[in-house]
């Protein structure tokens, strides 16, 4: 019995339901609801973009702006809470209160899939990635599919205007924290590093728990996809039953099924399928994609696609923009935006991939970061770090004795100046920031996006 149901009491209308937020996974949750018989009601705090609204308009969907009418709200036998909006939300705690079912959107968007199948990638970093790979490889061998999540798409909104026999979902741990019976047909873990913890109460446990709810529901017909190299995922499965159908991923050893990299050879192993490319074929570059690429690779076999595809997908694939996205080349130097890269470990990473010396661009809001993952990277690779961001105090602290130049900007336009000037002919100009953009920037794709409009007025 579903949450509609054992509310029923509450309200005459069985089921009204209440969406909390409107930007895309709150738009598609309302649009899907309203057109599968359900009375909506959409309330936002902040103002509603413009197109959002026109959406809720020609969908004839009730609204609110600025606003919470805590009356309307109360009454609802269900609510679809946004993952931006934290538990800790006055509203929220109201709702919570009086018992009424919270689910998040990839929830209402299970209960009308069909008999379509799910492949859900999260962890905490590389996610965007593999989503995107996986999906390049499926449109690659023909499938008829669709990328989504939290990527940029709502899946409820997929579902109700284009379904398709295949979602490849992008899962973020706020999107799993309110799932009830969401599943994967194919689940991939890729890693497990320490994130949005204060949305965690602090406690990395908390964050961890939310992560492996990907399986909580998992049946013995689905696959789950991880990395065994990952000692925060490997420490959580030596305290658990690990599920039927995992298929491990890693480069430290072979494996009886799953993949692995030896030398510079990828072999994927699954359902009686073999399967061994060289690494230098890989479009994307860097140890963190070869992780991207086998897991990519394991889903591909899972879902039985040719071999042939799985290569030409793999030599095709584009990176994404703000992921290690060449900009562009300027007297010799090489321009980067890697401004997803909004934790430490993603920059590790970015500086991981790179052969050049670097002028590293970082900054930002901190999460509490930990720079000293990064120390040998910096002290071998990096020339000097520009601050981006308001308060750079850390990063001066962390970087101060190992690098000889360090200076603060206060602009994408700045900051692309003062690296210029830093960097000779071949070196390369890293924006990898390993922070949130919000004290400058509206988001980290405003920021990549001034930080390429600064490079191409150089």
């Amino acid at each position: 019995m579903n949450s509609v149901q054992q509310n029923s009491e509450t309200n005459t209308n069985k089921h009204y339901l209440v969406v909390l937020g409107a930007a895309e996974s709150g738009i598609g949750a309302a649009i899907l609801a309203k057109r599968k018989g359900y009375t909506v009601f959409v309330s936002d705090g902040s103002t509603i973009k413009p197109h959002y609204k026109k959406e809720l308009i020609d969908n004839n969907i009730e609204f609110e702006e600025g606003t919470h009418t805590e009356a309307k709200i109360l009454a609802a036998n269900e609510v679809v809470k946004s993952p931006g909006i934290p538990e800790k939300n006055a509203m929220v705690k109201k709702i919570r209160e009086k018992g009424i079912g919270i689910i998040s959107e990839i929830e209402l968007a299970y209960r009308f899939k069909g008999d379509s199948k799910i492949i859900a990638i999260t962890g905490s970093n590389g996610k965007s990635t593999c989503t995107s790979l996986i999906y390049h490889i499926c449109k690659t061998a023909g499938l008829d599919c669709a990328l989504v999540g939290n990527i940029g798409y709502s899946f409820a909104k997929q579902i109700a205007e284009e379904p398709k026999e295949i979602y490849v979902a992008e899962i973020s741990s706020f999107q799993l924290d309110d799932i009830q019976h969401f599943r994967a047909d194919i689940g991939i873990l890729l890693n497990i590093t320490e994130d949005h913890l204060d949305r965690y109460d602090y406690k990395f446990e908390n964050y961890i728990n939310s992560k492996f709810n990907l399986i909580r529901n998992k049946q013995s017909t689905d696959y789950f996809i991880y990395c065994k190299d990952d000692e925060v995922t490997m420490q959580y499965l030596s305290n658990h039953i690990l599920p039927t159908n995992s298929m491990p991923f890693s480069m430290n050893q072979e494996l009886q099924n799953g993949a692995w990299i030896i030398g510079d050879q990828m072999m994927i192993k699954a359902l009686d399928e073999k399967f061994e490319m060289s690494i230098y074929d890989f479009a994307l570059k860097g140890k963190h994609n070869q992780y991207n690429t086998m897991a990519a690779g394991i889903a591909s076999v899972i879902l039985n696609i040719r071999k042939e595809k799985i290569r030409e997908a793999v030599t095709t694939f584009k990176n994404l923009e703000h992921r290690m996205e060449h900009v562009a080349d300027v007297r010799g130097i090489e321009f980067i935006n890697d401004s997803k890269a909004t934790n430490v470990n993603s920059t590790w990473y970015a500086l991981e991939s790179l052969e050049k010396p670097t002028i590293l661009i970082l900054g930002g809001v901190d999460k509490g970061n930990d720079y000293t993952i990064l120390e040998e990277l910096v002290k071998t690779k990096v020339k000097a770090i520009v601050c981006l961001g308001i308060d750079n105090t850390k990063i001066h602290a962390a970087f101060g004795a190992m690098v000889p130049v360090i200076i603060d900007t206060d602009s994408a336009a700045l900051a692309v100046e003062e690296s210029f000037k830093l960097a000779a002919k071949g070196d390369a100009v890293l924006l990898s920031p390993a922070c949130a953009s919000f004290d400058l920037f509206k988001n980290y794709e405003d920021r990549g996006t001034q930080f390429k409009e600064a490079v191409k007025a150089l």
